[in-house]
């Protein structure tokens, strides 16, 4: 469904994604990275358990929200990839730290 638009070649890194390793250009961000993987759904609603995913791409809508690295409410579309970052999906929504 999405590909990358033909560029220059940039370094790879490989994280996890619900425990399968993606492979992602240095400076993606880790919601452009799973989308790329086919990766569409990132978090689930608190209420009715609805699946979300990325709409805005920058950082107002809160849909993309995933756990990296045991840290949750983490915006995958303003967060860049790194060498090693455990991904996963978030259950529910934005937690009362965020809101």
């Amino acid at each position: 469904m999405f590909k990358r638009i033909d560029g220059e070649a940039r370094p790879t890194v490989t994280f996890t994604f619900e425990g399968q390793p993606i492979t992602a250009q240095a400076g993606d961000s880790v919601s452009a990275a799973l989308l790329l993987a086919g990766e569409t759904v990132f978090r689930d609603t608190p209420i009715s358990g609805a699946p979300r995913g990325p709409f805005c791409q920058m950082g107002v809508c809160f849909d993309c929200l995933v756990e990296i690295d045991g840290q949750p409410n983490r915006q995958a579309c303003m967060t860049p990839v790194a060498e090693g970052m455990v991904v996963c999906r978030q259950a529910g929504g934005v937690a009362e730290e965020v809101a």
